[in-house]
């Protein structure tokens, strides 16, 4: 274990050095790439930034008006009954739009219900096989200009559905 910290210590600069010896054994202009790789990133962030700042005040507007705690309450009962843990309903709404409130979801989860706990494991199960969805649509696809989504929306809520089974069987299996 101490030997994977002290290679996790050295991969990004051992991974530069190898950019740049690359670089400059295939007589490239290594800077002039950087630089011209930094303006296009820019440009994409430019670009998708009012998705984002539209999706972060719509999370925050569903958390603040109430909206997410009504919907929680109206979907936790049929979750129980199917074996999903109440608690984690929030947390598999918010997950569809915003990592970092997911996040901040499964470290409250830890805390109050502990991270080896039932619900705790079908947490981390579950953030590790869901994806932000919203959030991962809007800003790809208006990065790539995309207009027609067709069955994106619907094939990423399935598999986001798959994800949360998948967590709460494997969760149940492995906390008896």
């Amino acid at each position: 274990m101490q030997f994977l910290i002290y290679l996790s210590n050295f991969i990004i600069p051992i991974l530069i050095f190898y950019i740049i010896v690359t670089g400059l054994i295939e007589k490239k202009p290594v800077y002039d790439d950087f630089v011209r790789g930094a303006k296009d990133g820019m440009k994409t962030v430019a670009s998708i930034l009012p998705t984002l700042i539209g999706l972060m005040v719509g999370v925050g507007v569903l958390r603040a008006s109430g909206f997410l705690d009504f919907l929680s309450d109206l979907l936790s009962k049929p979750a129980e009954l199917v074996g999903f843990p109440a608690p984690l309903v929030p947390l598999s709404i918010v997950r569809m739009f915003s990592s970092s409130a997911a996040t901040g979801l499964v470290l409250d989860l830890f805390s109050e219900y502990g991270t080896d706990s039932l619900i705790g494991t079908i947490a981390s199960i579950s953030m590790s096989c869901t994806e932000t969805i919203f959030y991962t649509m809007s800003v790809y696809f208006m990065a790539a200009k995309v207009t027609k989504t067709r069955y994106t929306l619907v094939g990423a809520l399935l598999t986001t559905l798959s994800g949360i089974i998948a967590s709460t069987i494997l969760g149940h299996i492995l906390v008896p």
